[in-house]
């Protein structure tokens, strides 16, 4: 197995040479480009020493060197592995006069790369008939030599010249400051950068592009040109990503205070790119998934994902891109404050405690499972081998989640003065986590210094809770305890970390509050009394999730029930049902007699008053009348898993609600139903309360197409939509029954929409989530299918990612096949493209969690995967650690 160098934060040492301005050439022909790269070079003050020149590079091809118009001889330098290195004594060579006594000079270098070639999407590569690029984190190497590291800031100037039929718009991420048409039907612009910027941030597209347009008047006055561009027949897709934009400005400007620094911003969509977007200052790439959304192509949580991940890419303007991150170590000082801001953003738009749900249930199943595995790590690491393994569910979501905590100690108005200090002292410079830290600090005169903890220790706190109430004194007590399970990176005993947890007192007879307010745990114990209580209360804890920990607190089944349906916090009682829930599905797993299952008639109850509550909405029931999933249940049993045991537990419980209030869902679906909640022809309003009216109508229409073992009336949906939500979720009830049916749907809904990339990816996932018995025979078909593609991450993630990780109880079933048909693709793409395949490689992570059976058959597959000739270092790293 590829063994790369493991790179460690103690070792960081300032650069030895700075960037004073870079000018790149491209000459971009079909069969390769040739790249000119001119770099004003010098030795950097701050560097104790003058070193050879050592600069970055991967699968490209020299030419030719030169150094003050001087082309260097073979012996001037010398390639080793990934660096070109450049002799000390060949830049303080005499013969360079006054240059040699400052360290500066004039580099060029001249490469031939092969876009079309460049299935790893990383560096310039071609997608469909559109040259892009994408550099972070270290693809600027695989472009030119360069110093490929973010704390070398430079200007750049970047000349594209290529034929005008086949690449008529040139694009560049600053001022474009000159165009000409040239001999032979090709021609050339020239982009202009005014601000020092990292080399991960360039960015660089040429082909035939439509686009549209539109202004945006910042709080000061000053307008900016917007502007989209994608493939001529997917522009009509793209006009909800520019409102969006829009509003993403107006709201960084209003909560924020943070203006657009340029006069134009432009976006532009492409078919295949490995992630979902790319700030790059001025020109953010995107994957058409992320950018395209019309009513008749996009559901709801599409047009919510496309918001997303717009205000996403444009809050990196000043989080990450005009304040940037020293090194990769510092990965999550840029990520997890835009990931906070989008999601904030988010919750504005939309449902505050629905979109809080949503982000936990993600943190839950994907960054505590990281947490709990062998890739866990701190969310900023001492050492990593593959940067591109580091991008993780921890450097995003849990760090998003510290966030919240600085709010619970400094409140809303001490964050914000924290943010606007940061903003003031580092707008221009490459920082790090404890730059942000001295910030908060600096800003409200306070010692913050217990939060490093959370930046350098892995793990889930756990924290552990016990009541006491005592009838004469009328006390009632609170014990807190926190623990952190040993992680790969450590194996000594964890620090307490510092956790602000949010809970609520109620008097159970009264219903009237007692206290609520915010507790700090600092110690690994402490404790919380409470004098002249009348009446033993119920309390309600980590409310809105206040801490990114898991919670031990023995609730009795009346109290969940009574947080329920009586807790003024909506994600609390969220909570209490969905642990309601897990309990049942729990006892149910943990009993002897299989097939006998039972759901007690509280718990009916309880869904009954949720789902008649008029006073709560529409989207918090959708939320929370959805049983818990397999992987949510699969986390709490931990190990020696049986899937399929879950998997039918959960189906008897939905074939139970189903049943129980068949009656209710059929009412409940006609009236919303009949209301006006299909879009119009000429007016979607993602905001609006129909929205979530659907949600919920599709749920009732799911339950009923259980009861009652039919998928007509799902079907009659599937004919009648005129908008992609209930198109789908129509097709998703009707592939739950076995018949005619479903095989006419699937047919008719690849015929529609086969011309259309993104929509026949939910074609392809539907088919893959859905519990049939030939479910191998349909995947080895799909595969084969002339619209899936292998060398498109989307398609891959649709077809192989959907399946592994939301059909879990086919994926784990007592069959090897299921393994080697992954771990086949894992192998293939990994010759492809290895960030891909290290990613698909995570769903077999949990070996040994499962049955003895299966966790052999898992480890032989990762066995396999770890003999193969010249893995690359991306998915070497995550083998071994799976191994481990």
């Amino acid at each position: 197995m590829a063994e790369k160098k493991v790179t460690y934060l103690a070792d960081y040492k300032v650069p030895e040479y700075l960037v004073e301005k870079i000018n790149l050439t491209f000459d971009i022909f079909d069969e390769f480009t040739l790249v000119e790269n001119e770099s004003i070079f010098y030795g950097n003050p701050e560097s104790e020493n003058v070193w050879d020149l050592i600069l970055d590079w991967d699968e490209i091809n020299l030419i030719d060197v030169f150094l003050d118009n001087t082309k260097l001889e073979k012996s001037d330098y010398k390639i080793e592995n990934d660096k070109l290195i450049i002799f000390k004594s060949t830049i303080l060579s005499p013969e360079r006069g006054e240059m040699a006594e400052s360290q500066r000079g004039v580099l060029k270098i001249i490469t031939k790369n092969k876009p079309h070639k460049n299935t790893q999407l990383m560096g310039l590569y071609k997608s469909n008939w559109l040259y892009c690029t994408q550099c972070e984190s270290e693809g600027f190497r695989r472009i030119t030599y360069y110093l490929d590291r973010p704390d070398v800031l430079t200007k750049f100037s970047v000349k594209i010249t290529a034929d005008k039929n086949k690449n008529p718009i040139l694009l560049s991420n600053w001022n474009k400051v000159d165009f000409w048409d040239l001999e032979g039907n090709r021609h050339f612009t020239i982009w202009e950068d005014p601000f020092n910027k990292p080399c991960y941030l360039f960015a660089l597209v040429a082909g035939d592009l439509a686009n549209i347009e539109d202004e945006f008047v910042t709080m000061n006055g000053k307008k900016v040109k917007l502007q989209i561009f994608t493939e001529k027949h997917n522009i009509d897709k793209t006009p909800f990503a520019m409102e969006s934009l829009k509003k993403s400005m107006t709201w960084d400007e209003e909560k924020f205070g943070r203006e657009y620094d340029l006069d134009i911003f432009m976006i532009v969509a492409v078919d295949d790119f490995n992630s979902g977007a790319m700030e790059n200052k001025w020109l953010n790439i995107f994957n058409s998934k992320a950018c395209f959304a019309t009513k008749e192509t996009a559901t709801d949580e599409d047009f919510k994902r496309v918001e997303r991940v717009i205000a996403h890419e444009y809050f990196h303007n000043w989080t990450g891109d005009r304040v940037t991150c020293r090194d990769w170590f510092q990965l999550s000082l840029k990520e997890w404050l835009t990931v906070y801001r989008d999601q904030e953003f988010t919750a504005d738009m939309h449902d505050r405690t629905v979109t809080r749900i949503q982000n936990v249930k993600a943190l839950r199943n994907h960054q505590f499972k990281e947490d709990a595995g062998p890739m866990a790590h701190s969310i900023r690491p001492s050492s990593f081998e593959e940067i591109s393994n580091f991008y993780t569910t921890t450097v995003y979501s849990k760090w998003a989640e510290i966030i919240w905590i600085y709010e619970s100690i400094l409140w809303k108005e001490g964050f914000r003065k924290g943010m606007d200090l940061y903003f003031e002292t580092f707008d221009g410079k490459a920082v790090t986590t404890e730059d942000f830290l001295w910030a908060m600090e600096k800003a409200n005169n306070k010692d913050l210094s217990k939060m490093q903890r959370w930046y350098e220790q892995a793990g889930t706190p756990i924290v552990d809770i016990i009541s006491n109430y005592d009838e004469e004194t009328k006390e009632y007590t609170l014990f807190f305890r926190q623990t952190c399970s040993e992680t790969p990176e450590t194996d000594w005993q964890k620090k307490p970390f510092l956790i602000p947890i949010k809970y609520w007192l109620l008097d159970r007879e009264t219903k009237k509050e007692i206290k609520n307010w915010t507790f700090i745990l600092e110690d690994y114990q402490d404790k919380l009394v409470f004098k002249n209580i009348e009446n033993n209360p119920i309390t309600s804890f980590l409310r809105d999730f206040s801490a990114p920990v898991k919670l031990n607190y023995a609730y009795s089944d009346e109290k969940l029930e009574f947080l329920a349906k009586y807790d003024t916090n909506e994600f609390n009682r969220f909570e209490a049902f969905q642990d309601y829930a897990k309990e049942i599905i729990i006892e149910n797993y943990n009993c002897k007699n299989i097939g006998k299952y039972k759901i007690k008639e509280e718990f009916l109850n309880m869904f009954k008053y949720i789902l008649e509550d008029k006073k709560i909405s529409n989207s918090f029931k959708a939320e929370t009348l959805v049983l818990p999933s397999i992987w949510e249940i699969s986390e709490i049993i931990e190990k020696d898993i049986d899937f399929i045991k879950i998997a039918e537990i959960i189906d008897f419980l939905e074939h139970i609600i189903a049943n129980k209030f068949e009656e209710e869902f059929l009412i409940l679906y006609k009236e919303l139903n009949n209301s006006q909640l299909s879009f119009t022809k000429d007016n979607y309003d993602i905001w609006v309360k129909a929205v979530w009216d659907r949600k919920f109508k599709n749920l009732a229409l799911k339950y009923f197409t259980i009861a009652t073992n039919s998928n007509l009336i799902a079907y009659s949906q599937f004919e009648q939509s005129n908008n992609m939500t209930d198109e789908m979720w129509a097709l998703v009830s009707i592939v739950l029954i076995e018949n005619e049916v479903k095989e006419k749907a699937l047919e008719e809904f690849y015929k529609k929409w086969k011309t259309d990339n993104n929509v026949i990816d939910k074609w392809f996932s539907i088919q893959a989530i859905s519990n049939q018995d030939d479910i191998f025979k349909v995947l080895k078909k799909l595969s084969k299918d002339k619209l899936f593609d292998i060398k498109n991450p989307n398609k891959v993630r649709s077809l192989y990612s959907s399946f592994a990780t939301n059909n879990l109880e086919k994926f784990h079933s007592k069959d090897w096949k299921w393994y080697k048909l992954i771990a086949d693709i894992i192998i293939k793409l990994d010759k492809l493209n290895p960030m891909i395949a290290s990613r698909l490689s995570k769903v077999l992570i949990d070996w040994k969690k499962l049955d003895s059976n299966n966790s052999k058959l898992m480890r032989t597959e990762l066995f396999r995967i770890s003999l193969e000739e010249s893995l690359s270092p991306d998915l070497a790293e995550v083998i071994k650690k799976w191994l481990k």
